[in-house]
């Protein structure tokens, strides 16, 4: 078959979709059958799933999701886990970002709390909600450098304009005056504009950990969403 000028034109436009559409119909004898409207409705169509294709793969590439593969299809709901269905059901509607409300998911060390998390984060992402994984050591460096060479403004309004922040690996060592502001900024910052999420915090300290989460779910703020995990 020969090369139809308007496939060049399509890709020039950077009308992908279309291009693809429009070499699949000219391939297909039936495609004569079709009225000139169904041909371009056709393409529109192909168009527009590839846009929302592209899109979809930048949120997820921009989230950096500790677990990129971790999709909700996949997630095991065997009783024995102790996961309730419906409640993570519930959440992956995605109704409670959507409100603003924060997220804690609760459970042992290493029964698969960030996967249910990077999950719910893929979930997000299909529904079009910028999302961004920050483990919380990497990020106080990140922060700490920042401070110094002129980067804070733009990290933090990144870290604080993200519909869904997941904050994962909170580990047991003290965290210094500098990191606990920090966090109560990027906190209050997310107030009302954001959810965020992540594994139940362990607190170093009484004032640190457990301090942020009464923090978050006190009346005024936005209520947290408890999701108990047992694992195996």
């Amino acid at each position: 078959m020969l090369h139809h000028p308007t496939l060049d034109r399509l890709k020039a436009l950077r009308l992908d979709g279309m291009a693809a559409a429009f070499a699949e119909l000219q391939a297909q004898d039936r495609a004569a059958e079709l009225s000139h409207a169904e041909w371009l409705g056709l393409l529109v169509d192909r168009e527009e799933a590839s846009r929302e294709t592209k899109r979809y793969d930048s949120r997820l590439r921009a989230a950096k999701l500790r677990h990129v593969g971790a999709c909700p299809e996949d997630v095991d709901y065997r009783a024995r886990r102790g996961l309730d269905r419906g409640l993570f059901q519930a959440l992956l509607t995605g109704k409670w970002i959507a409100d603003k409300r924060n997220l804690i998911l609760t459970g042992p060390c290493g029964v698969g709390k960030t996967w249910l998390g990077c999950a719910l984060a893929q979930a997000a992402c299909r529904e079009g909600v910028t999302v961004l994984y920050k483990r919380l050591p990497r990020l106080f460096e990140e922060l700490d450098l920042a401070h110094g060479d002129g980067r804070f403004p733009k990290i933090f309004r990144a870290i604080t304009k993200t519909q869904l922040l997941i904050l994962d690996d909170w580990g047991p060592d003290t965290l210094t005056a500098a990191q606990r502001r920090d966090l109560m900024e990027i906190v209050e910052e997310r107030y009302g504009r954001g959810s965020t999420t992540g594994p139940r915090w362990k607190a170093a300290t009484p004032t640190q950990s457990a301090r942020v989460l009464r923090w978050i779910s006190t009346p005024e703020r936005a209520r947290i969403w408890l999701c108990r995990y047992k694992g195996e």
